[in-house]
């Protein structure tokens, strides 16, 4: 994988359970424990080619952060309705900044899709999922956080080996900071590597003698498209289509490994839902209905998987494929979510926290993401406005209901 799963939601603006980097200090057995932990992992670094005063170098004074723990069950592309994940990374915001990104780096993106075969529009698509165009890289730094999660938890292997393939980098010179910052997996730069990627597919585009994805659009664009490239990404084929699917259609034959060709759907009833027509021939193609019969529903190719590859989830890989057909000029899904209170977009998330500020709430920042605090008060407010279910959830049903409670207060809404 390129990047954890929980990585995206850095840049979404959607409920995260600790969108601050406030570390939680080791107890003394804790601490005794992870330095025990760092010096058996000293040899193995070694063997991988870290120098020795580069392993003492970059571990020196390092302490666990135990708040990390915790986030490995609670990513969100798994735990996040579909309809409010998709709102705050395909909103109408950064359709529009990743247009203006598609401007601004057009010369370099058209060298970057002759090179690698990879639609400008879908490397930025990733690029503006990943990190908001840049904007937001994390704020955990990346070898406490790793390092943590190389000694405790239900998954060390995996974060060792990420753990010593940072060291490599930063012994090596590809990175120059150790005190870099990423996101709790250890997901960082413009499109959020993982260490181990990065080591493995990162190219220095600009030619500056480093691969440096966290510094250099060049680089971290190229190696993107470069990831997607050795996932399979074919040139010129569509990831897929949203489409509407006959009357009776047999639920256990969607899924991403359910493959027919094309044809095979076609006979059965399958059609795109803007009218369009389905791409001639037999490619092997697979049905989505993420949300059941009542939602959308997607015919996806192999473009999806190379996708999908790059962030183990089908809520992800939806929100780089829809959001990649939005900076193509399209107009966004025709069938509705099967929900009565959809999701809100960042200006909305903002809007709402601006109303829960006026009715007295201490939320801090009106920043767009939606953390504890944000959800304690909008619980307060359903159960003021008796409103139900009192989950804290940040939907459209809340925010109405403020817009409604508020009028004649002299706010003024941000509406989009």
């Amino acid at each position: 994988m390129a990047a954890l799963p929980g990585a995206a939601m850095s840049a979404s603006g959607a409920a995260a359970p600790t969108p601050a980097a406030t570390q939680q200090a080791p107890t003394a057995q804790q601490l005794a424990g992870f330095r025990q932990c760092l010096a058996g992992i000293r040899p193995q670094a070694l063997a991988q080619g870290v120098s020795g005063t580069g392993f003492d170098r970059f571990t020196a004074g390092l302490q666990p952060d135990m708040s990390v723990l915790p986030l490995l069950d609670s990513q969100p592309e798994f735990t996040t309705p579909l309809w409010d994940y998709l709102a705050g990374l395909v909103d109408e915001q950064r359709v529009e900044d990743g247009r203006a990104r598609l401007a601004e780096h057009r010369d370099l993106l058209a060298r970057v899709a002759a090179q690698y075969g990879v639609d400008a529009e879908t490397v930025v698509a990733v690029w503006g999922v990943e990190s908001d165009y840049g904007r937001v890289f994390g704020k955990r730094p990346l070898l406490v956080s790793l390092a943590t999660l190389a000694c405790n938890g239900r998954r060390q292997p995996f974060f060792r080996g990420e753990f010593i393939a940072t060291l490599q980098l930063l012994d090596g010179g590809d990175l120059r900071d150790p005190g870099i910052a990423g996101s709790w997996a250890g997901a960082f730069g413009h499109t959020q590597f993982m260490p181990t990627t990065y080591a493995r597919i990162a190219v220095d585009f600009d030619g500056d003698g480093r691969r440096d994805l966290v510094d250099s659009i060049p680089d971290a664009l190229a190696s993107t498209a470069n990831y997607l490239k050795r996932a399979g990404w074919q040139t010129g084929a569509p990831w897929g289509y949203e489409v509407r699917l006959p009357a009776g259609f047999d639920l256990s034959q969607a899924g991403r490994g359910k493959r027919r060709a094309l044809s095979d759907w076609v006979a059965r009833g399958v059609t795109r839902v803007d009218g369009g027509a389905l791409p001639a021939g037999d490619r092997q193609a697979a049905i989505l209905v993420p949300t059941g019969r009542d939602g959308p529903a997607f015919v996806a190719f192999r473009n999806y998987d190379a996708i999908y590859s790059y962030n183990a989830a089908e809520s992800y890989a939806l929100a780089i494929a829809l959001l990649a057909d939005r900076l193509r000029g399209g107009a966004g899904l025709v069938a509705s979510w099967p929900t009565d209170d959809p999701g809100l977009s960042r200006i909305q998330r903002r809007e709402l926290q601006t109303l829960l500020l006026a009715r007295g709430h201490d939320i801090g920042e009106v920043d767009g993401m939606i953390g504890s605090n944000t959800r304690r008060a909008i619980q307060a407010e359903q159960r003021r406005l008796g409103l139900t279910p009192d989950d804290g959830r940040a939907g459209m049903r809340i925010l109405r209901a403020l817009r409604e409670a508020g009028a004649g207060t002299g706010q003024s809404p941000l509406r989009e």
